[in-house]
């Protein structure tokens, strides 16, 4: 009988082919005694057998799914769909290359009726658990089933209209729970049928669910643009639940071990107070700067830099981490090699062999040529910059996201973005916060601006990865239907504006550039000068 699953002690770094990067990378935390939550993973062999398989679970897979549930029931002490005490999962995919944000991931699963009763019993937080609920049904409902997020978010807005701080922090137990009410009454309009309320029914769905999103048009877009090869498949990790959202002592976020931007050695990212992963690389709410969790949490933040420094030093390479605070307890979620730019691979292949972590040779091995090219692109002239200043066309300020300069005409939808970049037309992509579902927009696009979200949502972590600017969390402009507004100005659909991704300026109208003076790149030249050795 083939080996369709491994709970995360029985794997390691080295099986990435078999378990997915975030497969192997969970495998190996547990190895180096790091607190992760107990759970399994599902093969990529198990969904290359399930396409092979006219979608169906090959054989043995799901008895094996049930036999790892009963040792991750054993190991935390709760038991699936159990109201007295229920275990809770996540469902997430991890492909062999990291591929952030194109696949599909459920959180909160094993919710229903009872057991969501038993959660607030447990954890003394009615609130709490009817905010997990509501999360699972609009999660299940948009991904597992294909209802459109916006429905859900549309009741979701409504809700938070009627609190005096509108947002989703604000909702009390009693409007969470009528959310609940209204999002299964759409669900049961949308389908025909109602909310499963039997966990393994959810399970299976979204195991299901899971390996369909590897084919799914924005996974496939992405892999065609990075040449990444379509027979390797997705895993499916299935990770017992710890709540972010569990009030002020709890919290989610995501790190860089390095700037993914420059490339300097300092811990980078963000976080969320009371809040689930989503929300962070969702981009819906702009989050705190990891620094001010020094201020808030001390002892999870010391906790959290010595892990984030181990797995550095482990890998030799600057990785990309999730993690969520649980009252107090700091549990790891991911790690994997971070995005970064053109500019940040060189700093960071270069600086590694200083500290003796790398060899040259693996240092240049790491900087494509195409990132080489990257860094010798034109930039924004700093006169003409400051000419735009003055005449009143910079328009606001966001997070510098993604370095870079860009210049276009502003448009609002993927679709529209993909066509006119097809047609060889300059645009820049403009949304409240990017989906992954944009994806095919922003290969086209020349940059990216967001209303919200921080400098690792999935806009950013993307852009970075695509060697294009982004800047993210423009708070200062309010983005409508086919037009947005900012410093009194309205720019609709069509005009031109620019973005520096660099220090996170938005202006109208276009700003000329000058080409980077290759003397200056001093890291770059030693760069170059290794490989000139190993050529020679």
């Amino acid at each position: 009988m083939t080996k369709w699953v491994y709970l995360f002690r029985e794997g390691n770094a080295e099986m990435r082919d078999l378990l997915g990067g975030k497969g192997a990378g969970l495998a190996e935390m547990v190895r180096a005694g790091l607190p992760v939550p107990p759970g399994f993973t599902i093969t990529t062999q198990a969904c290359n057998a399930y396409f092979a398989n006219n979608k169906r679970f090959p054989e043995g897979m799901w008895d094996q799914t049930l036999e790892a549930l009963r040792e991750v029931e054993r190991e935390t002490g709760k038991r699936f769909g159990d109201p007295a005490n229920p275990l809770l999962v996540s469902v997430r995919s991890g492909a062999k290359f990291s591929m952030p944000g194109m696949m599909d991931t459920v959180l909160n699963l094993g919710l229903n009726d009872r057991t969501v009763e038993g959660l607030a019993r447990l954890t003394n937080n009615e609130r709490f658990a009817y905010d997990a609920y509501r999360r699972f049904v609009s999660m299940f409902g948009r991904i597992v089933k294909g209802i459109d997020g916006e429905k859900f978010e549309e009741i979701l807005n409504s809700y938070k209209e009627k609190t005096e701080g509108k947002q989703d922090t604000d909702l009390t137990a009693d409007m969470l729970k009528q959310i609940v009410a209204d999002f299964k009454a759409l669900y049961q309009r949308e389908l025909g049928e109602p909310f499963p309320e039997d966990p393994y029914e959810q399970l299976r769905a979204a195991i299901a669910a899971v390996f369909d999103s590897w084919m799914g048009k924005r996974a496939v877009d992405y892999r065609n643009f990075h040449k990444i090869p379509h027979d390797l498949c997705t895993a499916v990790n299935i990770v017992t639940m710890v709540f972010g959202n569990m009030g002020y002592d709890s919290g989610t976020g995501v790190a860089f071990t390095r700037d993914p931007s420059t490339g300097e050695k300092v811990l980078y990212g963000e976080y969320l107070p009371n809040a689930q992963g989503e929300d962070v690389v969702a981009g819906i709410r702009t989050p705190k700067r990891i620094a001010q969790l020094a201020q808030e949490m001390p002892e999870v933040y010391k906790q959290f830099e010595e892990i984030a420094q181990r797995l550095e030093r482990h890998y030799r390479e600057m990785q990309d981490l999730e993690f969520t605070v649980e009252r107090g307890k700091l549990w790891m979620l991911q790690t994997r090699r971070g995005q970064r730019t053109a500019a940040a691979a060189v700093k960071i292949a270069v600086d590694m062999v200083h500290e003796g972590l790398i060899t040259k040779e693996e240092a240049v091995q790491r900087v494509e040529p195409a990132q080489v090219y990257q860094l010798l692109l034109p930039r924004f002239d700093e006169r003409d910059k400051q000419r735009a200043a003055d005449e009143g066309a910079l328009l606001g300020r966001g997070l510098n996201a993604s370095p870079g300069a860009a210049s276009g005409m502003a448009v609002f939808d993927a679709d529209t973005a993909q066509a006119l970049g097809r047609e060889g037309k300059a645009v820049i992509l403009v949304r409240p916060e990017t989906s992954p579902d944009d994806v095919h927009g922003m290969l086209e696009a020349r940059g990216i601006l967001t209303q919200h979200g921080g400098a690792t949502s999935h806009a950013a972590v993307v852009a970075r990865g695509l060697g294009k600017p982004c800047v993210a969390g423009a708070e200062a402009i309010r983005v409508g239907v086919k037009q947005f507004t900012a410093n009194g100005v309205v720019v609709r659909e069509g005009d031109l504006i620019s973005i520096d991704g660099t220090t996170g300026e938005i202006f109208r109208g276009p700003i000329k550039t000058v080409v980077p003076e290759f003397k200056k790149e001093v890291q770059l030249q030693e760069l170059l000068s290794w490989a000139d050795e190993f050529r020679r």
